[in-house]
């Protein structure tokens, strides 16, 4: 029964079932670990193999069987690993083409040098559930807004709460009816608090009790919150990252794209809402629920949309990747910043819940893609200001 399971789970990871509704879902949910950590399942296949030798239980044609059948799942867990291990030239390649083939040379050398080179290899094998990190410290349960324990954020920082850091602001994913903070992205938040980031992790309203644009609302309270509050943490609210998983990606293109909009701000008009990039994994971009074109992001696409990173796994059947290929190519059209688009070879959705390959080479990327808007940002100033378009335009033959 072990080794059928996985069998099973193996083949919907690389041939997922994509028609809408229950197949859609079981392919989701039976490869939601496998896909990002199939080592863990590969060691448990070998080890219940292993114990059928030893306890002498393969001698019938079923025991062989069996056994042929854990051989060819293993190799289907191979294919898996290897995809996940893709992710790194995938996101490279994004990165070059959206920033230039020398993003690297045009980055900080301080920021530069904070870069990750390595893979967190030990975190990957021996810990990839692990929440925690002993230099981040986590602020819990702080409110933004009336609506009781939906209107809470938590708030990361380093240990030594150094000055200065820009913020990630992350919005969980769940449909707009279920999820909350303190659940997704959480190896991107640590990893980047424990480098001197200040990032928010909130919870907003959820149906049916609320609906477009209350949600909206919910996050541009949040960073209204920040640009309050951020200081008291080390933050630098100026440098304000809004990213999100799913939903949460909807949520967060949707405020980059309307800043300072007075219909997404009843009672708080007067405040900065903008953003200075946007990270979008595994997200929804299209119309919400039962409402019209107004409520999808791409209604609010145009030339001065702040730049744009934005993932997605080509085997995600719960947010089709056409949904993200869409989307990304609307920005590239109008946008005059830049639009980093990888699409991960044999992602499912939420690949972002895990210390993965494949997430942790996401992760890399977007604090390489946050270090060169820095720059850009730094570098626009008067009689020396670099062009909105330059990151693109040196990609050009």
């Amino acid at each position: 029964m072990t080794v059928a399971s996985v069998a099973v789970a193996t083949v919907l990871a690389l041939a997922p079932l994509r028609r809408p509704g229950l197949p859609a879902n079981l392919s989701f949910r039976l490869t939601l670990v496998l896909n990002e950590v199939p080592f863990i399942c590969f060691c448990w296949l070998l080890l219940c193999t292993a114990w059928a030798f030893s306890q002498r239980d393969v001698r019938s044609v079923v025991g062989w069987l069996t056994v042929g059948l854990a051989a060819l799942t293993a190799a289907g867990l191979a294919v898996i690993a290897r995809n996940g291990m893709r992710a790194g030239p995938v996101v490279e390649r994004a990165l070059a083409d959206a920033l230039g083939e020398d993003w690297r040379a045009r980055i900080d050398p301080e920021a530069a040098a904070r870069l990750r080179r390595r893979l967190p290899l030990g975190r990957i094998l021996f810990g990839p559930f692990l929440r925690r990190r002993r230099d981040v410290v986590r602020r819990a349960n702080i409110g933004y807004g009336d609506a009781g324990r939906r209107n809470l954020l938590d708030v990361y920082h380093h240990r030594s709460r150094p000055s200065g850091g820009p913020v990630l602001i992350h919005l969980h994913g769940g449909r707009y009816d279920r999820g909350g903070k303190n659940s997704q992205s959480l190896p991107l938040i640590h990893r980047l608090a424990s480098q001197g980031w200040v990032c928010v992790s909130a919870n907003y309203r959820l149906r049916p009790d609320a609906r477009h644009p209350d949600h909206l609302i919910d996050l541009k309270k949040v960073i209204a919150w920040v640009r309050e509050h951020g200081h008291e943490y080390g933050a630098d609210p100026s440098k304000l990252f809004a990213s999100g998983s799913s939903a949460g990606a909807h949520l967060a293109a949707l405020a980059a794209l309307t800043p300072n909009d007075p219909a997404f701000q009843p009672g708080f008009e007067e405040v900065d809402t903008t953003v200075t990039a946007a990270v979008c994994l595994n997200g929804y971009y299209g119309n919400y629920y039962d409402q019209g074109p107004d409520s999808s992001p791409l209604a609010y696409v145009a030339a001065d949309a702040p730049p744009f990173f934005i993932a997605h796994g080509d085997h995600d059947t719960v947010v089709p990747v056409d949904i993200a290929r869409r989307f990304a190519d609307a920005l590239r059209e109008v946008s005059a910043n830049p639009v980093v688009y990888a699409e991960l070879p044999g992602a499912q959705h939420a690949f972002d819940l895990f210390h993965s390959f494949r997430f942790e080479r996401v992760v890399d990327a977007i604090e390489s893609f946050a270090a060169r808007i820095d720059a850009r940002e730094k570098a626009a100033g008067p009689g020396d200001r670099e062009s909105p378009q330059s990151d693109r335009l040196c990609t050009q033959p």
